[in-house]
């Protein structure tokens, strides 16, 4: 007895971590953008949305909606005369960028419409009204989008008609008005919805204070909660951990989250009240790190936890303080992060006060300046695992993954059609123009990027593996084409073709460039 006593008093008190020490560090004035006519609207959504190229935040305007693309690198002030997307009719209230397509971008409005934007290469240099799809389906206004994370094309919205309804972007009309499939099971208006990794579940939270989880391609309900102690704004699978965490507040109205088995949603694993604030919780979940940071709307604050399969499940880190409370939130997806500085994630904060979108990273100190392959693991890529056709079809695929190391390349879009011998799977590859796995269409967009930033290029950080000069061509033509020798030539030549136009249209663009500086120059020069 003795004995065990005395081991029980050398066993650790703490909880070991790489994650223990996570710290945020805001980015200075100069590398915020500043000037942002942030929206005055009281929807309850993140409001911007970022890729490693663009940002893009809705905005307030009269007569009709609007948001604003800039360049990931356009920081400082913005012209007030900055070119929008303004193609809605009423109040943009959501934005999502598609994920296996840095040049297109998603947005829903109260004029009950979807659009989907084909953003140019070099970012909008004059207001762009006409979209590529127009989703007519909602009789009410829509005020959620979400893409699927692995199937190419495909979209999910919902409205003020409490149908959740999904799209199939692939189909040939530019305006398209009938969903592939529309579920009916919300008696009000869906607060949130959430993927597991591989899309084969949808959670949702719903103003009837009901979470459910469906089959999204059947509609069928798989579960449903409906705890009176506990009710839910935000849902969020936990990636693989089979769990579902959600914000809301008790039944003494105080914010709380809660930590659900997705199999079964009788009783929540775990409840926990933070405080009394009224301001609605948006969580946000980095299944690489297992890293849950919960942010406030109204707070400047932000805490993160761990979050592991066993009890007590969460384990509360520390806590980011501020004193500019946030609006909304964008976030960067992890290959848009810098590596060199040990970043594992990275917000967009919109201070609406300020008018000033503050970007915030969260930095694992470490003293040496090589990769850390330990707090990087395979991460998802930006090339779909598999096609629109074949998940309507019924198949289910987790996410194609990529390394982070510099210099690592990035999977193919598609990897079994393009590796098949099929003409389907090969007119998928080669004639698809949302895919961006390409090295030439890399090349391509890098350029075009370049041009417009190169007063950034001193301070530009260590690439990830999306950096497209480093995203090497196949080794053999049976590695990607299965032999057929003809195609692959010409597919190159065509790249070929189109780079050498980019180079002859450079000073076109530069031009466009520069004549946005002056502008901004001038404004700024008339202000003061």
């Amino acid at each position: 007895m003795w004995r065990f006593c005395i081991e029980m008093t050398w066993r650790p008190q703490y909880r070991s971590s790489k994650f223990r020490h996570v710290f945020g560090k805001a980015a200075t004035k100069e590398n915020c953008y500043d000037g942002v006519p942030i929206t005055r609207s009281v929807h309850d959504n993140h409001f911007c949305a970022v890729n490693p190229r663009f940002i893009a935040v809705i905005t307030e305007c009269a007569g009709g909606g609007a948001f604003l693309v800039l360049s990931v690198h356009h920081t400082g002030k913005v012209d007030p005369l900055h070119p929008k997307v303004s193609g809605h009719r009423g109040n943009v209230l959501d934005i999502k960028w598609n994920p296996f397509n840095d040049f297109c971008i998603a947005s829903c409005s109260e004029d009950s419409t979807v659009k989907v934007w084909d953003i140019p290469p070099h970012g909008v240099l004059k207001n762009l009204t006409v979209p590529w799809k127009e989703l007519q389906g909602h009789s009410r206004r829509v005020g959620l989008i979400e893409w699927h994370p692995t199937a190419n094309n495909v979209l999910f919205s919902t409205g003020y008609d409490y149908q959740v309804m999904i799209w199939n972007l692939d189909s040939p009309e530019a305006v398209i008005k009938n969903p592939v499939r529309t579920i009916s099971h919300h008696t009000d208006v869906v607060l949130s919805m959430s993927f597991n990794t591989d899309g084969s579940r949808l959670a949702t939270s719903c103003k009837d204070k009901k979470i459910r989880v469906l089959e999204p391609r059947t509609g069928n309900l798989l579960q449903e909660a409906n705890c009176k102690n506990h009710k839910a704004s935000k849902v969020l699978f936990l990636g693989n951990l089979k769990m579902l965490l959600s914000t809301g507040s008790s039944r003494w109205n105080h914010r709380q989250m809660a930590l659900w088995d997705q199999e079964d949603l009788d009783v929540p694993l775990l409840q926990e009240d933070l405080d009394g604030s009224s301001g609605v919780l948006f969580p946000f979940y980095d299944p690489d790190t297992h890293m849950l940071y919960i942010a406030g709307k109204g707070d400047g604050n932000i805490r993160y936890y761990e979050i592991s399969s066993e009890k007590p499940y969460m384990h509360f880190l520390t806590e980011y303080r501020s004193h500019t409370p946030q609006k909304g939130m964008g976030i960067m997806p992890k290959r848009g992060l810098d590596v060199s500085s040990c970043e594992v994630f990275r917000f967009y904060k919109l201070v609406t006060i300020k008018a000033l979108i503050e970007p915030l990273s969260m930095i694992v100190p470490r003293r040496s300046e090589s990769y850390q392959d330990d707090i990087y693991p395979m991460t998802a890529a930006s090339a779909a695992a598999m096609s629109a056709e074949e998940w309507l079809s019924g198949i289910d695929k987790g996410p194609l993954l990529q390394s982070l190391k510099p210099g690592s390349r990035v999977p193919d879009s598609y990897p079994e059609l393009s590796s098949g011998l099929g003409s389907k799977g090969l007119g998928n590859s080669l004639g698809t123009r949302r895919s961006q796995s390409r090295p030439g269409q890399l090349q391509l967009a890098y350029i075009q990027d370049q041009l417009g930033n190169k007063e950034c290029r001193s301070k530009t950080s260590v690439s990830n593996g999306q950096d497209p000069t480093l995203c090497s061509p196949p080794k053999t033509e049976n590695e990607v084409w299965g032999g057929f020798d003809l195609r692959l030539k010409f597919h190159k030549q065509q790249e070929e073709i189109r780079r050498l136009r980019e180079m002859l249209n450079q000073r076109d663009v530069r031009i466009k460039q520069l004549e946005l500086e002056i502008n901004n120059v001038r404004n700024s020069q008339d202000s003061h």
